[in-house]
């Protein structure tokens, strides 16, 4: 069967290719994805799944089966803007093949998953393989702006729960099991406006919140380390002011971070740290967890909170030992397990909601956000293959 597999993952490999290149160049920022959505529903329709929904947020849900076991692949088809266009060396929405390698925005992060899904679903049909399973395949909308609210109206509104899930963010064809949570965090305070040839009439609330700064970048030196999954890190990543002029004194100012968070660190943790430095150096300082409340493609709000858990799972956990277990009668060697630098839909899937996820996808996390982005050819059909052969696994034991 692993030989069958293979056999077709390659036959389809161009063709994959192809579409990858197709949906490539279809534009889909986050909130922006209508276009591909309905390509990719057409894309399972033709290729005969059960039944294909397009949910209220916009995800596309693809089902094959209907037995009890009940597995899910990932793939968020949103993607971040190109940057700086000069850093270009061709145009980022014209997807191509060339030099063995898929080009164009998301080709790795993270349409690459997507058209190696797909591929999948073909093998899973022509080969019977999903017999005593239910297999969702879903095309998840807004991952780049807030990760994991996709996943949160799949469970709570759709009332779809998978027992496993199979993350295809790029994981250059290794299995991981895990990634650091993060969270955002803003902090304001309020000073006096005064005019700025007097300053001394007012209360500067930028030189306010200094040395809060300072004592943060001292924070991220001392934060908790996991074995696995590495260091705990907090950041300023903006600092904004209001004043009445460039010649007055600034009577509000406010600073964002992001903190990434490492086994054991949770939200009233890292809440826990700042207070403490605010309340040492006696700052009156309002610090907020933000909501996203940005609108879908279908016009539905769906609030969350930028609390993203963090999620592991252990080695010996039977999802990591079943996708080792596939990954050896496949490619007769020996996987490479690790974990992602970014985050994924993990935190929701398995941070909130604890279902067990594996992440394995083609194209290299080095290649997310970048420009000139690109994933291998040869990655797509090694992905295919491997989902393919962990339905298998997970279905016939």
């Amino acid at each position: 069967m692993n030989k069958n597999i293979i056999a077709k993952a390659q036959a389809l490999n161009t063709e994959t290719a192809d579409f990858l290149a197709e949906i490539v160049s279809i534009a889909s920022l986050s909130s922006k994805e209508e276009n591909i959505i309905k390509r990719l529903k057409k894309e399972m329709e033709a290729i005969g799944f059960d039944d294909v929904i397009i949910d209220g947020l916009g995800n596309v849900i693809g089902r094959l089966g209907k037995g009890p076991v009940k597995i899910a692949f990932d793939a968020h088809i949103d993607t971040v803007d190109i940057g700086n266009r000069s850093l270009w060396k061709f145009d980022p929405y014209a997807g191509h093949v060339k030099d063995g390698k898929v080009w164009g925005r998301g080709a790795a992060d993270q349409k690459g998953g997507m058209a190696s899904m797909l591929a999948a679903a073909r093998i899973i049909k022509e080969l019977d393989l999903a017999r005593g399973c239910t297999i969702y395949m879903i095309g998840t909308v807004m991952e780049e702006d807030c990760d994991g609210l996709c996943w949160h109206y799949i469970i709570d509104e759709e009332k779809i729960r998978p027992d496993f899930v199979v993350l295809t963010e790029p994981t250059g064809c290794r299995i991981y099991r895990g990634h650091r949570g993060r969270m955002e965090i803003e902090i304001s305070v309020a000073g006096l406006s005064a005019h700025g040839s007097a300053p001394e009439r007012g209360d500067n609330a930028v030189y306010k919140i200094a040395p809060l700064i300072k004592e943060i970048e001292l924070l991220n030196e001392r934060l908790a380390n996991d074995e696995f999954l590495g260091k705990g890190t907090v950041v300023l990543s903006q600092i904004r002011s209001v004043s009445p002029s460039l010649c007055a004194v600034p009577d509000f100012c406010s600073i964002y971070l992001d903190r990434r968070l490492t086994w054991g660190e949770t939200k009233e943790s890292a809440l826990a740290e700042i207070q403490e430095i605010i309340q040492r150096l006696k700052i009156e300082a309002k610090v907020e967890l933000p909501v996203y409340r940005e609108k879908a493609f279908t016009d539905k709000i769906y609030p969350m909170e930028k609390y993203y858990p963090t999620w592991k799972l252990e080695e010996n956990h039977p999802l990591v030992r079943a996708g080792v277990a596939s990954y050896r009668a496949l490619f007769e060697k020996e996987p490479v397990i690790d974990k992602w630098t970014f985050s994924t839909n993990g935190v929701t899937i398995c941070g909130v909601h604890g279902i067990p996820c594996i992440g394995f996808g083609p194209g290299f996390e080095e290649q997310a956000h970048a420009p000139n982005e690109w994933t291998p050819v040869e990655h797509l059909w090694q992905a295919a293959a491997f989902y393919a052969g962990i339905v298998e696994k997970l279905c016939r034991g």
